[in-house]
């Protein structure tokens, strides 16, 4: 076989690509139903979108809500915080279920701090961008985050179409993060469904969140959690 040129580094191999519904789309009045049917389709984790109507034009749930979800599931349970000043909360939302926990740098002006605060609360910290925001942005905190979201629509609501631009912006993160954090998964959200899945996860996503493609009226959610794997097979 031929060898690796002299000086390069090899890339460390993908990891198994993981896929958890995010409930902003699932009905609340059957929100543990859904919760076992996505589960029951093959779901690795559940995605947890916490909006505050400042930090983004909508208002979605809380802590309440985050307890009856870690009641309802022994997956992990990933909790996106869209909210301002979200150092005030790390250790509530911790408490109350979440396994992993991500802030926008775009509403974290100390941001290194808050990553360490979550880590300490026990929970995986976790940085995302807006699809405006350049990858520079989290440049200085790549070595320490475990866990990288990048927003493939602007956040606020669910069922949009993905902004073809964020693919781009996948592989370049996945470049960079190889560089100084191999191990650390890059998670999309929005816009993902069985037609586009394939094309996020060769652009380097390991973590995929789906909403609409799951939860919808008419939509069996373990049936297209199987239809989401098998368009990536």
């Amino acid at each position: 076989m031929p060898s690796e040129p002299a000086g390069s580094v090899a890339p460390p191999p993908r990891r198994a690509v993981r896929i958890g519904p995010s409930i902003l789309s699932a009905d609340f009045l059957r929100l543990g139903e859904q919760i076992a049917a996505a589960e029951a389709g093959g779901a690795d984790f559940i995605h947890v979108d916490v909006m505050d109507g400042r930090f983004v034009p909508n208002i979605s749930i809380g802590l309440p809500v985050l307890e009856a979800v870690r009641a309802a599931t022994d997956l992990p349970v990933d909790v996106h915080l869209m909210i301002v000043e979200p150092e005030r909360y790390v250790d509530r939302f911790v408490a109350a279920g979440a396994d992993s926990l991500t802030v926008h740098v775009e509403a974290s002006p100390h941001l290194h701090r808050t990553l360490q605060q979550i880590a300490e609360a026990g929970a995986l910290p976790g940085v995302t961008l807006n699809p405006a925001t350049p990858l520079a942005a989290i440049e200085e905190v790549l070595p320490i985050v475990r866990q990288v979201l990048i927003m493939s629509v602007n956040p606020g609501f669910g069922g949009q179409t993905l902004i073809p631009a964020a693919l781009d912006k996948i592989a370049r993160l996945r470049a960079a993060l190889d560089r100084v954090n191999p191990t650390c998964p890059i998670e999309v959200d929005g816009g993902v469904k069985a037609s586009n899945i394939r094309r996020v996860v060769e652009a380097g996503a390991e973590a995929i969140v789906v909403g609409s493609a799951v939860y919808a009226p008419g939509v069996d959610a373990a049936e297209a959690m199987t239809a989401l794997r098998r368009a990536l097979a």
